[in-house]
């Protein structure tokens, strides 16, 4: 990255492979990291993607945000109660999921995803292959087959999306378990935010398009 002139290497938050994003050229922001011993002086978490005849689109980068996002959006008693007990990081099988929720008689897994690959509005996800998301929706679908609540939640780390599907071109294993799972009564979620260079709220609803 280019700062005041001076060619800077930063360490980018995401291990997705970014390659339509991260372009010569683009804006990008940063974040001061506060450990002196580290290789990098700087982190990008957000990134402005050029759109034809439209104003750029700011895009969150930080693969770690849209976790800590989800929570603050479950507090505030959105999809349960209030009163509900959240907890994070959850082993049930051979998968550790992002929550794990008891609301009264109520009992879910959570699984988050972070998005940040759109086309024409479109927000997709894979960007790139991920046997770890195809392993997670199998094992949700077995906390369905137990009597537990399952969930996946797309958390969109940007705005202006019209739909939610599955990137079956990238990664078509990843759409056939997703489309499974959404058969096997797992409720597939797809939530849009609101981005600024330092903040990153869940805002509203996006349809969810499986076929």
């Amino acid at each position: 990255v280019e700062i005041d002139g001076v060619p800077e290497i930063v360490h980018v938050k995401n291990t997705g492979r970014c390659k339509e994003l991260l372009l010569p050229g683009s804006t990008v922001y940063l974040s001061v990291a506060d450990n002196p011993s580290r290789k990098t002086k700087y982190d990008l978490i957000a990134v402005e993607k050029q759109r034809d005849g439209a104003a750029p689109l700011l895009i969150n980068m930080d693969s770690q945000i849209p976790n800590a996002a989800a929570e603050e959006w479950l507090r505030k008693g959105t999809l349960f109660s209030s009163d509900a007990v959240i907890r994070r990081e959850v082993t049930y099988g051979n998968s550790r999921f992002d929550f794990f929720v008891t609301d009264g008689d109520r009992k879910a897994f959570l699984e988050v995803k972070g998005v940040t690959l759109e086309e024409k509005g479109i927000a997709m996800f894979p960007d790139a292959p991920t046997d770890r998301g195809v392993k997670h929706l199998r094992e949700l679908i077995q906390c369905r087959k137990d009597g537990y609540e399952a969930y996946v939640l797309f958390v969109i780390q940007m705005q202006e999306m019209t739909a939610l599907r599955p990137n079956d071109t990238t990664h078509p294993a990843f759409g056939d378990a997703l489309r499974e799972a959404d058969r096997a009564g797992v409720k597939i979620m797809a939530m849009d935010c609101v981005v600024t260079p330092d903040s990153i709220v869940l805002d509203e609803a996006v349809p969810v398009r499986l076929y």
